[in-house]
């Protein structure tokens, strides 16, 4: 296989919304410092939405980006917490997954803190080829061709070569 078109991990980022409520954003930095051992950053609004009572500069929420062999280690433990399933939903066309954990004491060796109760969050992993630094650099910034770009069944073999994720399609008619 090309080298150029092998798949990697670029990034994995944890992120929690909290609205307007405080006490959930200093509860949602201190879970996602428990799970990984990282300082989040809070995230802050930049327009004003009259009827949420949102201002430019509120904070609203926190995020953590991680890269490399802590990436990978937490998002072993993460996809763990899904049964190592996850739906065709989950994925863009552009080899981007997002999935949220609704409560994060089913991530393995996570234990329950009681200062911050019951809570989930959002997990987004991004996909990357070498090369795709083009669409990042001061200099030259140019668009990933169409033909380099990661598309969702190669996202999909990604995932189950590496991490032998279960993919499940999403059925649109529910059940009684």
């Amino acid at each position: 296989m090309n080298p150029m078109k092998q798949i990697s991990i670029e990034k994995v980022t944890l992120n929690i919304g909290a609205g307007k409520d405080q006490t959930k954003l200093e509860k949602g930095m201190k879970l996602i410092n428990s799970i990984t051992g990282s300082k989040p950053v809070k995230t802050f609004t930049k327009k004003r939405i009259q009827e949420w009572g949102l201002r430019p500069g509120l904070p609203i929420g926190c995020k953590l980006t991680l890269r490399k062999e802590k990436a990978l280690d937490l998002l072993k433990r993460l996809l763990e917490a899904k049964d190592n399933t996850l739906k065709t939903s989950n994925l863009d066309n552009e080899g981007n997954i997002s999935f949220g954990i609704s409560e994060y004491i089913d991530i393995p060796g996570v234990k329950y803190d009681p200062d911050i109760g019951i809570m989930g969050l959002q997990v987004c992993i991004t996909l990357k080829r070498k090369g795709f630094r083009v669409k990042h650099r001061t200099l030259k910034r140019r668009d990933i061709p169409r033909k380099n770009r990661i598309k969702k069944e190669e996202a999909i073999d990604f995932m189950k070569n590496i991490f032998n994720l279960n993919m499940e399609e999403k059925n649109d008619v529910q059940q009684l």
